[in-house]
């Protein structure tokens, strides 16, 4: 049960985002610009890095959500499995092992991040802006996972829901969409 009165029929970081609308938009909008926006990151790349730092964080409902996310625009299914259990044999480019490696130590302690981490990425082909993305993709969700469970919100367990949520994530990226709020209210009611 959430630790402040929520609307019931948007759990996680929806409920919270639509509690404070005023904090939530420059979240919103910083949060599009990282994940939505352009770079020379895949989205499905930068959502493995949401993905990563949430299932570390044990943020339930951010791990579901982005690994959903994640494997919609991957088109399948194994590779965040893979990435949450161990990156570093996961099927992927070495840079891209070397950015989750960044994100992995950010998600620690921003001062966890080395010479040596950052060095990794470069050599292994990642520009400046791509390592100054991932630590700050991991930083932004280490306060959503804080957020979300800070706050006790709901997280449903049911593995359609969290399809669903993939899918309004991959179609309409992190903005708010007020339409999107109603039809969720009508499926409660």
């Amino acid at each position: 049960m959430p630790h402040i009165p929520l609307e019931a029929h948007l759990p996680g970081i929806t409920g919270l985002l639509e509690y404070r609308q005023d904090t939530a938009a420059p979240i919103r909008e910083l949060t599009q610009i990282l994940l939505r926006g352009e770079s020379t990151l895949s989205e499905a790349e930068r959502e493995l890095i949401a993905t990563l730092v949430s299932s570390r964080n044990q943020c339930r409902f951010c791990t579901a959500a982005h690994t959903a996310a994640a494997n919609i625009l991957l088109g399948e299914t194994q590779t965040c499995a893979q990435v949450i259990d161990d990156f570093e044999q996961a099927e992927l480019g070495e840079k891209m092992k070397a950015l989750l490696a960044i994100a992995a130590l950010a998600q620690q302690n921003g001062k966890n991040v080395t010479s040596t981490a950052i060095d990794r990425a470069k050599n292994a082909g990642a520009t400046d802006r791509e390592i100054h993305d991932t630590v700050l993709i991991a930083a932004l969700f280490c306060l959503y996972n804080k957020y979300v469970d800070g706050l006790a919100s709901v997280t449903p367990s049911e593995g359609a829901f969290y399809q669903k949520l993939g899918e309004r994530i991959t179609s309409n990226g992190y903005h708010r969409v007020p339409a999107v709020y109603e039809q969720l209210k009508k499926e409660q009611g």
